[in-house]
This record gives structure tokens, sequence and C-alpha cells, in this order.
């Protein structure tokens, strides 16, 4: 996959390249006093730690320490950070977790396995607590620890005052911990009767032989942190600090003291300190490093290896894509894949992630099975990312980007030098993919098949809230603070918007909100499962890494996420759902019933001249990709023609191309404007001939990332995989830019050796660091244009079931189902409302006409839809609502709630008179009438009384409720009922900015309209992009900070009238707002469904 557009706010230690060689960064003086801290509580024990793992491993580094260990209670999620940053600095990480035996009281035990054996011991211990218990909880007993608890050591953690029942429990667990393998832990945390505890620990540790080590019990790797784990406390126990009493440390002395100051708080008993070096000794024969990860291989015949059936395969796929004659290019390809693929072992990963696409397009749990039960047809499916660079991956079938068409870069997903797995993303379509989920788990059992976990850490109005809460900030005031963030951005403080919220900044409580938001920023709050990578094993995949209970039922997780299992070499496939195949598969339905031809992705006409002219112009609501307000506004000026131009047009719109400084180049170098510049006629032919041949198709401009990595191999003599690490360090610059730098330097120096001149070299390294803003690889655009092409050419040749499937397929897209009618009214589609007599769940085409579907109308369950629309398949028309109750058998609320959607006009009943009639039924016969019979048999006689005189409702009104019940209305365009008002105020219509006589460049033009999208993308400098529409079309606005913080409650009303001036690129027109203006009055209020992007 590319970057994240959206990176976490705290990155794992594994995506930032290092600072220093492995192991190099710390080496303890050898003079200076030995200590290690074996009981640190990092923020994976959630709401309870107040430090990352990676800042206990870096501070225990800092002060010299031998080893530190991570003890988090019921969890190991937090001990691959901590083993990547251990590795960064040089220190020794003891691996460990803290457990709370539910029978054992006044103690927590800290558990460490002392070999690879012991840690799968305990791995499973973890799963088989957590697997008993509800997500996030763990239950474990004594006999558990006993029985899994061979080759670990144990630290008995006292509660509070080690009295009889810590006695107690010392003596239950020697018998579990024999041969000198338990501890008990002794702290001196400089709180009152220090020396009296120390004393009774000592006393108990002669009486039971258990003996005694030093610890900090360490909740903040520096005192610094004390306040954010109260705080963290109190959010734990939802108090407040006013209110947490003694559930608070009464110091901040839970932090990594220096070595020395421990030596002399534990003067009096020495041997408490070297018993901890004992013990990282005894732990110290084994690391995560030993992991052995292997990939589950039932998926080869028998007699056959996983390579042989692998090549066999992709030669078959390959003669089914090409016929006889592979293409000489194609065939060097395979060929070269299928070598690198054998010689690091990835075929069984290649071979199951083909298994799971030939299950989506067959249905058969095994080659030659008939269909699983309920299988209904095939589950469209795609392969993409990085996976497109593979041929092998296209014969196989789990990608369409034919390598005949596109040159790609096997490296960028597979290499040698790389030393990390390949990770294949497949989209099935999302509301079919939990087919393909079950599949896994029946194919290899919950022990072997598990997702992979996603961190849920605090952002800033999370973080706000809790922080706020803890504080005793009043709720009211809290909510403001967390809906209007724009007062904190990266710690620093607005004060003017603090005065407009009614706060004072200066106030010594805000400042403890900003300082505490700041730290908790970033921070895990729980693991949740990622969208869809699954990690599958060979052996039991509990044994590699504790899995739990998900909350969805039927779905277990692992507890590390994807950069856990990328550092510990650990392979995932994700099977993702995109709703863009789902619509895209019921368009096809839609067009086969309808029309009677029958498509696929395979078999639509390639290149299709009328669907790039639609394109060319911008008419593209609701295709793939293309529809948001900056792709809309590049296609006019990009004029895609062919398939290589909408992968251009899909990859040049993001963060990366843009502040690299690329777009603008190429964009007049297509335009003809610019002459796309040639290299000196001193640069060797041959290094002319490579660069050109990389950057070649997109004018001498780098605009993916394959293009850096390929100039990289060869215009400066990287290797393929230095040029991926050349990669990996694009996405981490920000972070850590000396890295990038290092990189930087070899590149121009490369360059430079080959003859290139320092200008070119420069500009390209310049061109590079752009991308560490999300840029996006060749290999992803490409899969994602091929779903650009299908859904543009359907919308172009069959906008009505396009549509249709679109609404059939909500939520998904940039724009609501409003703008989506609206848009296929425009387009000649003939609209018809939802009915009850004529409307199935899902819309449908009747007569060449969009029919809307019950599912638009809110609060109407499918079961209940489905029987009212097989009542009137069966029985119908039905003349009267009280009918179509007793047929159908659906609940007389669902009744209720399609008379508020207006859909019982086929009856000759208006709004009102529908809904006057749907409160006279009642699922439940009355108490009084309880005697007399089915609620349903009852005498609904009379209920037609009085309709005549039910008041009428007007026509703005009448809109108003349409959107209330379905989100849009047929009638009338909100905005038609204020036109009068409207052009008393001089206010332009939004179709009139679309031509230059009436509104020219740089004139003053003020429009209104509902507000559809805003959206503040992190690449567009303190602006805002707004979508209006009134019933003539829509106008786009830009919004400056300085406009849009003067007008903040005007931006966020309903319909709103902007004013500002035109701004006129050739077909693209926007307006540069300088003043706005509520009139939400106009319209009674009415609020459209918009859709905000931050």
């Amino acid at each position: 996959m590319p970057q994240n557009e959206f990176p976490k706010p705290h990155p794992h230690p594994f995506k930032q390249p290092p600072e220093a060689p492995a192991g190099m960064a710390h080496r303890p003086a050898p003079d200076r006093p030995a200590y290690a801290e074996l009981c640190a509580t990092s923020n994976y024990t959630f709401l309870t730690g107040a430090s990352h793992p990676e800042e206990f491993v870096a501070q225990a580094a800092a002060l010299g320490y031998r080893a530190i260990a991570l003890t988090d209670t019921h969890t190991l999620a937090g001990i691959v950070r901590a083993h990547v940053a251990a590795k960064e600095v040089g220190i020794r990480l003891v691996i460990g977790s803290r457990l709370r035996p539910d029978d054992l009281s006044g103690c927590t035990v800290c558990v460490y396995p002392t070999a690879m054996e012991s840690y799968r011991r305990l791995c499973r211990l973890l799963t088989v607590g957590k697997r008993r218990a509800p997500k996030g909880a763990c239950r474990l007993g004594l006999d558990d620890l006993a029985e899994h608890g061979a080759g670990m050591l144990g630290i008995v953690v006292p509660l509070g005052e080690p009295g009889d029942e810590f006695g107690n429990a010392v003596q239950r667990l020697r018998a579990v911990f024999d041969d000198d393998r338990l501890s008990i832990a002794a702290t001196m945390n400089r709180t009152q009767g220090d020396a009296e505890r120390l004393d009774r620990l000592v006393r108990l540790s002669a009486r039971s032989g258990v003996p005694l080590v030093a610890s900090n019990d360490a909740l903040y790797h520096r005192a610094d942190r004390r306040m954010l784990q109260d705080v963290l406390t109190c959010i734990r126990h939802g108090c407040t600090l006013a209110q947490a009493g003694f559930r608070l440390d009464a110091n901040a002395e839970r932090h990594l003291k220096p070595a020395g100051e421990m030596h002399r708080l534990f003067a009096a008993c020495p041997r408490a300190i070297s018993r901890g070096l004992e013990i990282v000794e005894r732990t110290g024969g084994w690391s995560l490093d030993e992991l052995r990860y292997e990939y589950p291989d039932e998926v080869v015949p028998p007699g056959r290896t996983p390579q042989q059936h692998l090549t066999d395969l992709t030669w078959a796929g390959a003669e089914q894509r090409y016929g006889q004659a592979v293409p000489e290019k194609v065939r060097a390809r395979i060929e070269h894949e299928l070598r690198l693929i054998d010689e690091l072992g990835y075929a069984p990963y290649f071979l199951t992630v083909h298994d799971l696409v030939r299950f989506a397009r067959t249905g058969q749990e095994r080659p030659g099975d008939p269909p699983v039960d309920g299988w209904t047809q095939p589950i469209l499916c795609q392969g993409r990312g990085a996976a497109a660079n593979s041929a092998v991956c296209f014969c196989l079938g789990v990608t369409s980007v034919d390598p005949a068409r596109i040159d790609m870069l096997f490296e960028r997903f597979v290499s040698r030098e790389r030393n990390e797995p390949p990770d294949i993303d497949i989209d099935f379509e999302h509301e079919r993919r939990e087919e393909v989920i079950q599949y896994l788990y029946r194919k290899y059992g919950r022990e072997r098949a598990a997702l992979t976990a996603e961190v849920i850490s605090y952002r800033r109005r999370s973080a706000v809230r809790d922080v706020g809460k803890a504080l005793g900030l009043s709720l009211d005031l809290v909510d403001r603070l967390a809906k209007d963030i724009e007062w904190f951005d990266e710690g620093v403080v607005n004060p003017s918007r603090l005065r407009e919220l009614g706060v004072n900044p200066e106030d010594p409580t805000v400042r403890w909100l900003v300082r505490l938001v700041d730290e908790l920023r970033g921070f895990p709050r729980h693991l949740s499962q990622h969208v869809g990578g699954f990690v599958i094993t060979r052996s039991p995949l509990c044994e590699l890494v504790p899995i739990e209970n998900a909350a969805m039922p039927d779905r277990t997780v692992i507890e590390w996420d994807k950069d856990d299992i990328e550092a510990a070499g650990m392979l995932k496939v994700d099977v993702l759902g995109l709703g863009m195949l789902t619509a895209l598969r019921k368009a096809f339905d839609l067009v086969g019933r309808v029309h009677g031809a029958r498509h696929t992705l395979a078999t639509i006409p390639p290149e299709d001249p009328a669907t790039y002219e639609m394109i060319r112009r911008a008419d593209t609501v609701g295709v793939f990709q293309i529809e948001s307000r900056a792709q809309m506004s590049m296609l006019p000026r990009l004029k895609p023609d062919n398939y290589y131009d909408l992968v251009i047009e899909v990859a040049i719109v993001r963060p990366g191309p843009i502040q690299g400084g690329m777009v603008h180049p190429y964009l007049r170098r297509r335009q003809g404007l610019e002459p796309v510049q040639t290299l000196p006629h001193d640069v060797p032919e041959s290094v002319r001939r490579d660069v050109e041949q990389v950057l070649g198709k997109t004018l001498g401009v780098p605009l993916f990332q394959e293009q850096c990595m390929a100039l990289a191999v060869k215009a400066a003599g990287f290797s393929p995989g230095k040029a991926d690490q050349l990669r990996r360090a694009m996405a981490a610059w920000k972070r850590k830019g000396d890295q990038l730098h290092r990189f930087g330097r070899e590149l121009v120096e490369g360059m430079l050796r080959n003859g290139l001149p320092m200008e070119f070299a420069l500009r390209c390294f310049d061109q590079i660091k752009g991308f560490s803003s999300y840029g996006f690889p060749e290999s992803h655009a490409a899969s994602f244009a091929l779903l650009v092409y299908a859904s543009a050419w359907l919308k172009r040749h069959y906008p009505a079931e396009f549509c249709a499937a679109l609404l059939n397929s909500q939520p998904m897209g940039f724009y609501a189902p409003a703008q989506l009618v609206r848009d296929a009214r425009e387009h000649g589609v003939r609209v018809l409302p939802v009915d009850v007599n004529s409307s199935a769940w899902e819309s449908t085409i009747q007569n060449g006409a969009l029919r809307l579907g019950m599912h638009l109308v809110g609060g109407v369950g499918q079961a209940d839809a489905t029987r009212i629309a097989g009542a009137t398949a069966t029985k119908g028309p039905f003349r009267s609502m009280p009918a179509l109750w007793r047929a159908s058998g659906a609940r007389a609320v669902t009744l209720r709630r399609l008379a508020a959607a207006d859909a019982f006009g086929s009856m000759g009943l208006t709004r009102q008179q529908a809904l006057w009639q749907a409160r006279l039924l009642r699922d439940e016969p009355l108490p009084l009438f309880g005697e007399a019979g089915d609620a349903r048999g009852s005498n609904v006689a009379g209920s037609e009384e009085g309709l005549d005189l039910l008041p009428n409702v007007g026509p703005l009104r009448q809109v108003a409720l349409d959107y209330g019940a379905v989100g849009l209305s047929l009638k009338a365009h909100p905005v038609s009922f204020a036109r009068g008002r409207l052009d008393a105020l001089g206010v332009t219509a939004c179709a009139d900015l679309r031509d230059a006589a009436k509104s020219p460049d740089g004139e003053v033009r003020s429009v209104a309209g509902l507000v559809l999208v805003r959206q503040r993308p992190g690449t567009a400098n303190d602006v805002t992009f707004m979508t209006i529409e009134d019933e003539t079309g829509i106008a786009n606005l830009i919004v400056w900070r300085r406009t849009y913080q003067r007008f903040r409650r005007e931006a966020r009303a309903g319909l709103l009238v902007a004013t500002g001036r035109v701004q006129r690129q050739g077909e693209v027109v926007h307006v540069v707002v300088t003043s706005m203006r509520d009139l939400d009055d106009a319209v009674d209020h009415l609020r459209a469904p918009s859709r905000n992007f931050h």
C-alpha cells in the first residue's frame, strides 16, 4: 500500500530509520553502577502507563541500565516497539507481562520467559485468558499459570502494604515457580514508611526463601509525566482530579531513576539490586529475533513443492491471459520474479493469496468442490497496491494490471535486500467480504488465522474530551472545546479563538489542558481490529502472539498491529472491502437484467472516446477516485484520453507530487506551454537513454514512487533493494531527515559520477523529498485507474443503472444520495420517488426510470421492506394502508416512517393523511382489548374519516420533510424557494458562474446554496474548499483561513451566501470568498446532508 495519507500521531519505531547502527548507541560505562528495571508499565496497559515503550527503552539506555523489561498487564502488545527501539540503542530488552490471577489477591505477578519455548507458552497462556473473556479482558487463575508457566521466571509485586494476604500469595506462587524462579519486588518510592515496608519484605523473603528484587514499578520514564499519569488514572476511574483521592500516587517517584540512586535507595539490601541483574542473565538466552514464522502449505497438492505449484499456476495463467504468445518482456519478468520468490521462500504466500481469489470467484472450498451453501455469484475482487508491480500476480488473477501495458518495478514489492515480507492488498465487494473472512477461519482455524490489531490512539478531540473532564471542566465547555478544535494546533494555542469560546487562555487549568492534551495525543487508547489484515500461520499463531476476541462476533484479533508484524517478519494478506466494487457488480447486474448486456471488468470496451470526453469535462460525480473537488479541478487541465492518463490523474492530486513541485511543470509540458527539459549533450548516451526511459512517460517529471526508485537505480547506481530503502527514508523524512539526506548525498554523488549535471541531480532530490508527504505508487494508481475507467464507462452509457448501484452501495464516495440523484436527473434519468406499491428494498430500474428504494428511508429495515415488496409483488398494488399492513406483516413503526417519507402517493394519500392513518396501527392489541383477538385483525375502519380536514403543508415544508425522512427531495430544490430573496441581494445563480460572459475572471460575485462538502486537505495551506448547490447547479468556493475564522459560524450554516472574486483557469471556476452570510431561515432551517473531510 502507499504511505498512509493520515499517519499515526505517534509513529512506530520500525517506520523510522535508525539514528545509529543497531547495538552501537548504548555502551554502559564499566565503572557505572549496574541496574536493570524489570517492572515497567507502558501506555499499552491502557490508561495506566504514561510513557511509550520506546520512551522507556531510550531513557533506560540514557541512564546506563543493563536492561529493561516491559511488563504490561495481560498483554504483549507493546513489546515489538520496545524490541525495535532496544536494538536501535543497543540495550537488552527483557520480554515480560504482568498477570492478575482471579484467585490471587493483594498482588500482581510479572512473568518472564527464559527461552523461545517459554515465550510460546506465555503467548498461549494469554490467549487462553483472553479467549474465555470479552474483548479487552483476560481471565486467568493460578492453575492456568501452573499449566503454562514452565521455563518462566516470576516477580510478585505487592498491591499496597505487604501484609498477611500478600504473604499467603507468595507461598502459593512459590509452589508454581519452583527452583528459585520467583522473586519479590521491593520499591523505595520515597513514601512514608519506606524503611519499615522494606524491612517487612526482607523478613518475608527470609521466611519464604524467595529473594527480593529492586524495582521502581515504573509507570513513566521521567518524573515530568506524573501529571499525565494522574489524568490517565482519572480517565480510567471516571472521576476528576479533585475526586480521585487515594487513587493517585503520593508523589512522582514511579519513574526510571539513575542506577546510582537505586543503589543508594537499596543500600540496606544490595542483594535486591544484584537479583535483578541475575534475572537479566537468566532470561538472556533468546530474543524476539528468533521468532520463526512459517506460512501455511495446505494449498499445495501432494507431490509438489510450493514453488513448483506456483510456477505451474503462473504459466497456466500466462497462457490464459496471452494465449501461446506470451510477450517476451512479460516472459522475462515472470522468470525474474519466480527466481526471486523461490530464493526468498515466498511461494506459499502467493499461493494462499491465489487461493483467496479463487474462492471469491468460484465459492469452492477446494478446487472441484461445489460452491458453499448460500453462494449466489462470484465476488468481484481485485488486488492492488505494490502487488500490481508483479507479473506473477497478474498471471494468477490476483491483479488486473497488465505488465505489457505498464512498466513495473518488482523490487517495490519484493526485494532481496529489503528483508521484509511482501504485502498484498485484495479489495472485495464490501458487502460480501465477510464470506471471504469466514472462509479463512474455516480453512485455517482460530488458532492459525486472525486479524491484525489496529491501535486506536488519542487524537486532538478525544484527548481534549478526556483531559478536560479529568481536570474538572464543565461538560458543556469540554464539548465546545472538542467540537471547535481549531483553537489548538500542534500544541500552539490560538488565544482569540479560546476567548470566542468563553475561555480565558491565561487560566492555569487551560494551560494544563494544552500541555496534557499534547502529551496524550498518540497514546494508545485500546486495540481494535484492522480493516482486513490477516495473519495466517502453519504452526499455532497463538504461540507467536496472543490472540483475543474482537468486538464483532466470529472475529479474533492478534495483539500486534501491521507495523509490529512487519517488524517481526510476519506475512499478512489484506482482505479489504471496497464500496466501488460492490457498486460495479450491482451496476453490471442491473445492466444485464434491464438491457440483456452481460459485462464484467474484463469485457468493458477499452478506451471508449465518449467516456474520456465525459471525464475531460469533469462530469465525474460518483466516479471512483476522480469525483473530489481537487480531482475534478484537475481533469479539464490534464484532459485524459487513455488509460495511462487515468493512472497519472489518480496519482497527481496527492500531497507528494504537490509538495514536490511536480504538478505544474507536468501540466505546463502536457499543455505545450513549456518544453520537456532535455539532458545536456555531454551526458553519456546510455545514461540519457535510461533516464528518458524512466521519465519519458511523465514528460520528465517524476510523479510516482517507482520512478524515484528507478532513477536511483538507473542514474545513481543504487541496487533495487537500496532504492527501496530510499523509499522508506522518504516516508520518514519529516521525522528523521538525516537518513534521507544521507541517501540524498549518495544519490547526487551517483548521478554526478554518471555524468548528470548537478542541477538535474538536486532537482531530482528535491522532488523525492516531496514524496515524504504521501507519494502515490504507480502500481496503486494503475489498479485504481481500472476502476476509474469502469465506473466512468457505466456512468456514460448506463447512467440510471449506475446511479441505482451507487445508491444501493451507500455509504461510500464523496457525495450524498441527494447529489447522486440530482446528477442522474441532469443526465436525463427519470427518477421516481419511494412508494410502497412500487419500491423494493434497493433502488431499481422500472420502465427505464430509476425508482428509489426503501433503503433510503431513515429507520426502515431490510426485513420489513422485503415483506412489503413481497406482498405488493404477489397481492398488490394495495389501495389502503391497513390492507398492506395486514398482508405484509410489516411493523407499524415501519409504515409510519414510510408515511413520513411520503411513500403512499399511489394510494392517493398525502403525507399528512398517511401519517394520520399510520398512527392508528398497533402491532400489539391494546390492553383493554387484549382478548378481542389479533391486533392486525382488529377493525381499523374509520381511519380514513376526517382525512380531508387535515391542514395543508406548504411546498417548502414538504421539501424539508423529504430531506428529513429520505435525505433528498424530488419535488423541488430548497434554494428555489429563496430565489426571490437571493435576487434582491444580487446573488448570481451557480450555473451562471460557468458562463465567462456573465461571470468574468476577477469580478466580484455572490453565490448561494446548500453546503454539500467542506474539505481541508493537509497540503492546502490554510484553506478550506467548499462546494455549494442551488437549483441551477454547484459552485466551488475557496475560503482562506482568515476568512473562515472571521465567518466561522456562517461557514457552518446549511444555506449560505458567499461573496468573493471569480477565479477562472480554463474550464475550472472558483469563487475566492471574502465574506459569508447565513440564510438558514430562508429554507426553514433545512439541513441537507453534507460531508466534511479534514
